[in-house]
């Protein structure tokens, strides 16, 4: 393409960043990144009662926690500002004017409206094809108003403006806006200029076939941070949202993914949202992080659930920590997967309890309270042999054993390797911990 990439992500701060939204930019982002174009971050805030401070800052951290730095927009500025369109009043007024002066406007109950040529219009979509467009008709087509009787902009006015005005090359958007492409071409021939090209990307569906709305479970990418979800594993799925590398590959380094991405590789159908392969998906990259970065986001996310982890050693923390790597999907997990190290008062799994402390394994669970009681090194190598030769002893599996001991000093059927947990506790807690358990029923 001989011509520069300049796209655009051109979000209202109504609300939360969308998943929907945050595909769209990072498809923008994409394709800037592969042609070694320009990523432009506009706010539209023209809705003076619903826009909000906090609204635009959740668009903000949305973007960068997802890596999708913008080229030019607020925070960065750039020679087509501002990129606020509530700052753009003068610029709109001196199109609207041009557009009055060649009789293109006309007023209707105080409102301005465009005057439809009233013609077929054809939109080249780089992903939809060549869709003709009848817009003669008044009835299924009325002017659309560019400007309510308040002085308030109407969107396709001032989005056909700034596009014109930010020389934008192409418009990446989802599909729900390829009705508004004829309408804005009108306007584009209204003030002289050459239309941007089109590509609108599939819309995001619910598995039942739903389209993903602001009130489903994960419409947000605010819960996707909260939940303890990794970034680059949220915006590797994002890409296979109605884009494929035609590889049937699914985890791709992003680098990759800018090297293949284009326009063309873009699926004409509906993208369906699955939380289950996201949530896969996140596995695959949270059992690859380095140490440090694991211990991070792990700390982060116990803190987050009211764990004090003032209250223990580095190194404790450190070594318990060192169990739970490759074991969950996401951080949002590992409260309930090992806050049985920071807490001594936990609550046992009421099945478990059923099933593992009963007559019968009572002077089973002491014995191994026994044998680890004499151990003089509390080493998990130690602690498999010591317990594996109590179950010898008693004529039983080790797993006879090893369920009623995890359940006792976890509250839990699953967790860490459970001679490596017990190591990491240590001897003394270890010991107490079974105590405690051996003292229910009496």
């Amino acid at each position: 393409m001989a011509a520069e990439i300049r796209v655009r992500f051109a979000p209202s701060p109504t609300g939360y960043l969308h998943i929907g939204g945050a595909r769209t930019a990072l498809f923008n982002w994409l394709f800037a990144r592969h042609h070694g174009g320009t990523f432009v971050l506009r706010i539209e805030d023209t809705d003076r009662a619903r826009n909000t401070e906090e609204a635009a800052a959740a668009i903000y951290e949305g973007l960068r926690w997802l890596g999708l730095n913008w080229d030019e927009g607020p925070h960065v500025g750039g020679n087509f500002g501002p990129y606020f369109q509530s700052q753009r009043n003068e610029i709109y007024e001196r199109h609207l004017k041009r557009l009055q002066d060649a009789g293109h406007i006309f007023e209707d109950q105080g409102a301005l409206r465009f005057r439809s040529p009233r013609e077929h219009v054809i939109v080249d979509d780089l992903v939809a094809g060549k869709i003709d467009f009848d817009l003669s008709n008044e009835q299924t087509h009325p002017d659309m108003t560019v400007r309510r009787p308040d002085g308030s902009w109407i969107f396709h006015f001032v989005n056909v403006v700034d596009d014109m005005e930010m020389r934008i090359s192409h418009v990446i958007r989802g599909e729900d806006h390829l009705s508004n492409a004829a309408k804005h071409i009108e306007l584009y021939r209204a003030l002289g200029a050459e239309p941007p090209r089109f590509a609108h990307i599939p819309l995001i569906l619910n598995r039942d076939g739903s389209k993903m709305s602001k009130r489903d479970q994960g419409a947000s990418v605010d819960y996707y941070t909260k939940r303890g979800f990794l970034p680059e594993a949220v915006r590797n799925y994002l890409c296979l949202l109605g884009w494929s590398p035609k590889d049937n590959r699914e985890k791709m380094p992003i680098d990759e993914v800018v090297k293949l991405f284009d326009l063309n590789k873009i699926l004409r159908s509906h993208a369906t949202f699955d939380p289950d392969k996201l949530h896969w998906l996140n596995g695959e990259y949270a059992h690859e992080l380095s140490d440090e970065r694991f211990q991070e986001l792990a700390r982060n996310a116990l803190t987050a659930s009211g764990i004090k982890l003032e209250n223990f050693a580095d190194d404790y923390i450190r070594s318990a920590l060192e169990t739970c790597k490759g074991k969950i999907n996401t951080f949002d997990e590992l409260p309930a997967y090992c806050g049985f190290y920071f807490n001594d008062d936990f609550e046992y799994n009421a099945e478990g309890v059923a099933k593992h402390f009963t007559a019968e394994n009572r002077p089973r669970l002491l014995a191994v309270r026994d044998a680890f009681a004499g151990l003089e090194k509390f080493n998990a190598a130690e602690i498999e042999a010591t317990l594996k030769a109590t179950a010898a002893r008693l004529g039983l599996k080790p797993a006879v054993l090893i369920h009623p001991t995890r359940l006792a000093v976890t509250g839990s059927n699953a967790g860490p390797s459970l001679y490596h947990l017990l190591e990491v506790l240590g001897k003394e807690k270890v010991l107490a911990r079974i105590d405690r358990a051996l003292s229910i029923g009496r």
